[in-house]
């Protein structure tokens, strides 16, 4: 940038600088809190509020815990005058609440401020002139003394008529413009100012340092309140006070970098409402101490209504990253951020600890009334699957599996990316039961009945397409039996992977809620079930899993009726069975019988008998102690070594060794 030559710092160091509050590395108690957000931040609106608004501000202001509240400029127009003189005929203000009014070290608008305070139970009378060399200088051209003679005349006029006042007053000097002031000058006023006033421990006076624009750097300025603060005269009687501005964006530093210097009191507005950049934002200061345990004194647990109210009344907005109070600061778009919250909080909830240390989040967003669900992880493009996850889990009780998330991770997104929209919560749902809750366009299944038979026999009635089938499986449990049999309808190879369970934490408790991955091709197809009957439920999520399968949607894909009732019957006579039997069962003759099982099936009935016979073992191996011996015969087999020789051939290990591996 170019005319960078023509700027200066306009700031002045202490002559002498002790650095202590460098020492300190933290605030342990709240300062004095003044809100100047009727004076300071009204005269700062496009349209200032109007008297009902500023009374209806003032309640906030007193509801929000404000002990000390800064109302105006009473001489400076009728507006100020009158909403003075209505808080105080009203009976509005508090017994423990102290108003603050402003005025120029000037006598008519010093006497005119006395006039607005009559009747008022406890009063401060705010005396201001402006000290800074550029001020002096350029605006009054006066020299230091005759600055300071204005100071002090201002000071003995305000003793004068508070004597003779009815009323309880307190005093406030600000040498305006502090930080472009000498500091050794801006002492040397303070105290003229003091010796007028003479404070006691029980009638303290405030001195108050305002960077009204502010130029230093906020350790500059630390160092200059330290100054003032070890050489204030009757410093047991003063209370130090700073009234930061925001030119350098650094309010809130230099409020804080001053407390450690020595300040008692803190003159801000919320949300840093004020002239050009803003005053400091109290509401920040003050949620600063709380998130290190610190009590404020202020009371911002319901933030929504606060900011509803404020943006009414002054026509300003909240910014969405306002710090504690925008709409977004505690949300998390990001992926790894909202997988790194979902981790803190399922852990804070694990280990029931009450302290708070949430990564990502450096208060609770429920101490200010926010809400987790809408306001912390919010769905878009660039979540990621832990939020996706803490979304379904904390609205909809979805305690999603670890390896289920990526891919519903992927799905949400998609949906996202594509309509280039945040996603809220309930559409969150809506995509997760659109693909797998309800997704069975392919087939589903109607009814199914169990019987205990060496393991479990499935008799599965399958609605595919509109057709109606009843398939026989049996399998070492109800779900793999079932499997078996959707399996042996479609003529397809898929691997159970994937089982959990939990009852559905929200709405129905007596619901269960089912999670099948079914591996095919190497790839892991996911199911959700939903039913009053874990059984159903495992068994629907199934059912939506293998629904997602490429090879079951061709129009062709499942064997006709015939080799399925074959099987099924071979699969119920496994132990007698034989081609001659199932010939006459079937009518039709053993040849053709033969040659048929071959052509549909793609194995001999051989084959496909002993394929059966070998699940129903590695069912009783699974499930059971039965000797092999014992086993071998239940499923068919005399000759145990046979048995033996034909299972080794088909799994590759022998019974004994599958047993002790399951």
């Amino acid at each position: 940038m170019k005319n960078f030559e023509k700027y200066e710092r306009a700031y002045f160091m202490p002559p002498k600088v002790s650095y202590d509050w460098v020492k300190k590395d933290h605030i342990d108690k709240p300062p004095i809190w003044c809100s100047v957000d009727l004076r300071d931040g009204n005269q700062a609106l496009i349209e200032p509020m109007s008297l009902e608004e500023k009374i209806d501000f003032f309640q906030m202001l007193v509801d929000i815990g404000f002990k000390e509240i800064e109302v105006g400029f009473p001489a400076a127009s009728d507006t100020e005058y009158n909403f003075l003189r209505a808080l105080i005929e009203r009976n509005m203000i508090p017994e423990d609440v102290t108003i603050q009014v402003l005025t120029q070290a000037r006598e008519h608008i010093i006497k005119k401020t006395f006039e607005a305070v009559k009747g008022a139970p406890h009063a401060v009378i705010h005396l201001y002139n402006s000290t800074s060399v550029a001020q002096r200088e350029q605006v009054f051209r006066k020299s230091k003394e005759e600055i300071k003679q204005i100071a002090v005349d201002g000071a003995e006029l305000l003793k004068k008529l508070a004597e003779e006042t009815s009323g309880n007053f307190s005093f406030q000097y600000s040498p305006e413009s502090f930080p472009g002031t000498e500091v050794d000058y801006a002492l040397e006023i303070c105290n003229a100012v003091l010796d007028v006033w003479k404070p006691t421990p029980d009638k303290k006076a405030i001195i108050n340092l305002p960077t009204t624009v502010e130029n230093a750097m906020p350790h500059v300025f630390a160092s200059q309140v330290e100054f003032m603060n070890k050489n204030l005269k009757y410093r047991n009687s003063v209370i130090l006070c700073l009234h930061p501005h925001n030119d350098r964006g650094c309010g809130v530093c230099d409020a804080e970098l001053g407390m450690l210097a020595g300040a008692d009191r803190i003159e801000g507005t919320l949300f840093g409402n004020g002239e050009r950049t803003g005053n400091v934002d109290i509401i920040t200061l003050a949620m600063n101490l709380f998130s290190h345990g610190v009590d404020p004194k202020l009371d911002f647990s319901n933030m929504p209504e606060i900011c509803e109210k404020y943006e009414l009344l002054t026509r300003m907005q909240v910014h969405a990253r306002q710090p504690y109070a925008g709409e977004l600061v505690f949300t998390a778009f990001s992926g790894s951020h909202q997988d790194a919250i979902a981790k803190g909080m399922n852990y804070r909830a694990e280990k029931k600890t009450d302290s708070w240390s949430v990564p990502y989040l450096p208060i609770d967003p429920k101490d200010v009334g926010r809400e987790y669900d809408s306001d912390v992880i919010r769905i878009n493009s660039q979540s990621g699957k832990g939020g996706i996850g803490y979304i379904l889990e904390g609205n909809y009780g979805m305690s999603i599996p670890a390896k289920m998330k990526e891919d519903v991770g992927y799905t949400v997104k998609g949906v996202s990316d594509r309509e280039h929209k945040e996603l809220s919560p309930q559409w969150v749902y809506q995509i997760f039961e659109e693909k797998y809750v309800n997704n069975t366009p392919y087939f589903h299944i109607e009814e199914f009945h169990f019987k205990q038979m060496d393991g479990i026999m499935a008799q599965v009635i399958i609605n595919h397409k509109g057709q109606i089938r009843t398939i026989v499986g049996n399998g070492n449990g109800r779900l793999d039996a079932v499997s078996n049999a959707i399996k042996q309808y479609f003529d397809i190879h898929y691997e159970l992977a994937i089982y959990e369970e939990h009852a559905l934490s929200k709405g129905s408790s007596s619901k269960a809620v089912s999670y099948v991955g079914v591996s095919f091709n190497s790839k892991l197809f996911w199911g959700v079930g939903i039913d009053d009957d874990i059984i159903t439920s495992s068994i629907d999520a199934l059912v939506v899993a293998v629904n997602q399968l490429d090879e079951i949607q061709a129009e062709d894909k499942c064997r006709d009726e015939r080799i399925n009732e074959i099987i099924n019957y071979i699969q119920t006579n496994y132990l007698t069975v034989t081609l001659e039997e199932l010939s006459e069962q079937m009518h039709l003759s053993v040849p053709y019988l033969s040659k048929y099982i071959k052509e549909k099936s793609g194995g001999t009935f051989g084959e496909i008998l002993r394929n059966v016979r070998m699940k129903k073992a590695c069912t009783l191996l699974r499930s059971g102690s039965m000797t092999v011996e014992k086993i071998a015969d239940s499923v068919g087999y005399q000759n145990v070594e046979h048995f033996n020789r034909l299972f080794k051939k088909k799994y590759g290990t022998t019974p004994v060794q599958f047993r002790n591996r399951k």
